[in-house]
């Protein structure tokens, strides 16, 4: 069995303990350390990915003190009476033989909170609260918050702990010039900027003795103007590991840096080169992280010597059995996370409990549950994308009969557009998870075949669901001569070509998408690291401070003319997801397309696009106007089903069509699986 995966399966020995193999699931806030349930979400959560092999896992960030809370009702731990809930997490990940640390995360300035503090008084551009700043007696004191947690984690049973030291939160603001503006023993020369971490590390170590693992976040990319260097990088990683850390992690931008670290659009482990020269410094183990989702990809780094372990945490949301699965000779059949932080982070940003748009039963586990189906139920499923492949899926899993209708030859549907935009090529690894998922259950796949009322009436079904999707929509512009006029899925299937210059009307998700798709010029696959250096204007041996300091973007010439359109007022692609819209908005940008609200669209004809802009007539000389105006739910079978007096369930954007909410649609569709 190891065979497959060598490296990644090795056990990793720490002296006083040892690790089962070299995967640490990594670091994510859920919303389940906030709960009022005493801790069995959280239990569940964590007991499933140690069931599923996951090598140590660490918790969501919890505050040492009350200041350090990332917001009102975050988690924090400093009193004996908050050890209960986290016991009954440490104690079912044990059961499962696995490890946990408790990841301590002070937010400094990035605190959402009227009380926060921070270095100096300098207010984060993320967050409207301006901190206060630190006596010295503020710093000893926070110091003593970490011992005291550190101190309460291993009495709840954890084997170690993690020290967030990265992602710009209170400890990398003191160490960067950018936040730290003291010139008291804290601040000033790089030593005593680094002496808040170091003595983190230092004092924790004598508080909680040898046997217990201190892992320490080390921001290794600042991606901010005035960030580290990498001799500073080297020279804390080496004080911390002398301090007494027992392995060093890679974290890679702080969260105002305005370059992606870790969205679907970001190479896969674009960022393992300072992990790699980092491991050549200390003696500890070293972790590399970021957009590291596949085991393949995990067993080639750990193989290339880039690192001793690697982070992973969202794709663990995607598949609990992930490194099960790649154990066991199935990595065919891991549930991959395609990085779209759609349920995970722009929900947790939004004060929503964290999931997965893959996997909907993430953080969920003691709530959506798939059991066996009391009455097994003979089921036609009309519609082979998102919504008809993730109800036929979990309806068999709970045993049901399953036969599905794709006019299409191949099942997909709308992801199938999807996976064709530059950035978006993971969509991929979703259907191939959903068609092994079909295969191994046994669902009769019926692909070019157009389901119609009579036939599946005559199909004996006890129950029919509908996932038939959308169309999209169309809007009355008049039209004459020459411009070509299309949809979006005209584009993106090959049926209509654009010329040199396009009008897209929509500045949605959709109407983004195209703009990237016929901005970035064709290169056969996804963006390379050099590639994606270049673009977001990143230097990987951070001579430049932060990676980023004096660093240009390559923005390079545009293949053709854009203008991205909208109706109603406003910033284009104000909609779009919290962790990932600005990504989208800068990326045309930079390849110059033109953004624009406010537009009211009289007419289309040989002299080009007619448009009234915030009352202002003007002609776009374009080719091509590509519609992107939303889309309408398919569902004709609907109503003749209903007639024939069939039981009906109408799921994904066949029930609401608004934006393809992949995300919906799946989650709807589970959750009726697990009442059917």
């Amino acid at each position: 069995m190891k065979a497959t995966y060598p490296h990644l399966l090795e056990p990793l020995d720490l002296g006083f303990t040892k690790l089962r193999n070299r995967v640490l699931m990594g670091s994510m806030h859920t919303g389940l350390e906030e709960g009022h349930d005493g801790g069995a979400a959280m239990a569940a959560f964590f007991a499933a990915r140690a069931r599923g092999g996951a090598g140590l896992i660490v918790t969501g960030g919890v505050s040492p003190n009350f200041s350090g809370r990332v917001n009102p009702v975050s988690a924090w731990l400093a009193f004996p009476w908050q050890v209960g809930s986290h016991r009954r997490a440490t104690e079912a990940v044990h059961s499962e033989g696995g490890k946990i640390a408790l990841q301590i995360l002070h937010a400094g300035r990035y605190a959402y909170l009227p009380l926060s503090v921070a270095p100096s008084r300098l207010r984060s551009p993320i967050t409207p609260f301006t901190p206060r700043a630190l006596s010295s007696g503020g710093v000893e004191r926070t110091i003593g918050a970490y011992v005291r947690c550190a101190r309460l984690a291993k009495k709840a049973g954890y084997d170690g702990v993690e020290i967030m030291g990265s992602e710009g939160y209170l400890i990398n603001e003191f160490i960067a010039t950018r936040t730290n503006k003291r010139s008291d023993a804290w601040g000033g020369s790089y030593e005593n900027r680094i002496r808040f971490p170091v003595e983190i590390v230092r004092r924790v170590r004598e508080a909680v003795g040898a046997d217990f693992i201190i892992i320490y976040r080390l921001s290794m990319l600042d991606l901010v103007d005035d960030g580290s260097n990498w001799d500073e990088i080297v020279q804390l990683g080496k004080a911390v590991e002398e301090a007494g850390a027992t392995i060093v992690n890679t974290g890679i931008g702080w969260h105002e840096a305005r370059v992606p670290t870790i969205a679907t659009m970001v190479p896969r482990a674009a960022f393992i080169e300072v992990t790699r020269r980092m491991r050549k410094e200390l003696r500890v183990p070293v972790v590399a992280t970021n957009r590291i989702n596949t085991p393949e990809v995990a067993e080639g780094l750990l193989a290339d010597g880039v690192a001793d372990m690697v982070s992973m945490a969202r794709p663990f949301l995607a598949d609990p059995d992930f490194v099960a699965k790649a154990a066991a000779g199935k990595a065919d059949e891991i549930n991959t996370c395609i990085a779209c932080n759609q349920a995970c982070l722009d929900q947790v940003f939004t004060g929503k409990r964290c999931s997965c748009l893959v996997n909907p039963r993430a953080c969920r586990e003691t709530e959506l549950v798939l059991s066996a189906a009391p009455a097994k139920k003979r089921i036609a499923v009309v519609g082979a994308g998102p919504a008809g492949l993730a109800y036929a899926t979990a309806a068999a899993e709970r045993g049901h009969s399953i036969v599905v209708y794709e006019a299409e030859k191949e099942i997909g549907g709308q992801f199938n557009l999807a996976r064709r935009v530059p950035g978006k090529e993971e969509f991929a690894e979703t259907l191939r998870y959903f068609g092994r998922r079909l295969e191994n259950l046994g669902v009769e796949l019926r692909l070019g075949t157009r389901a119609s009322a009579a036939n599946l009436v005559a199909g004996g079904y006890d129950a029919i669901v509908l996932a038939t999707g959308v169309v999209p929509r169309d809007v009355a512009i008049p039209t004459s001569g020459k411009v070509l006029v299309c949809s979006y899925q005209d584009i993106l299937r090959g049926t209509a070509k654009a010329g040199a210059s396009v009008a897209i009307v929509g500045a949605g998700g959709i109407g983004f998408d195209i703009a990237e798709y016929l901005a970035e010029k064709a290169d056969g696959g996804p963006m390379t690291p050099e590639a994606f250096a270049k673009f977001w204007g990143i230097d990987f041996s951070v001579a430049a401070r932060g990676g980023v300091q004096g660093v240009e973007r390559e923005k390079g010439e545009p293949g053709r003319a854009i203008w991205l359109l909208q109706r109603s007022e406003g910033k284009p692609g104000a909609r779009l997801g919290r962790t990932t819209g600005w990504i989208h908005r800068s990326s045309l940008k930079d390849r110059r397309v033109t953004m624009m609200g406010s537009v009211t669209y009289e007419k289309i004809d040989d002299e080009g696009f007619h448009i009234t802009h915030k009352g202002e007539a003007k002609v776009l000389p374009v080719d091509t106007v590509v519609i992107c105006a939303g889309q309408e739910s398919r569902r004709e079978l609907l109503a003749e089903l209903e007639a024939g007096g069939l039981p009906v369930q109408v799921i994904g954007g066949a029930d609401v069509a608004a934006e393809l909410d992949a995300k919906r649609a799946i989650r709807q569709a589970v959750e009726l699986a697990a009442k059917t």
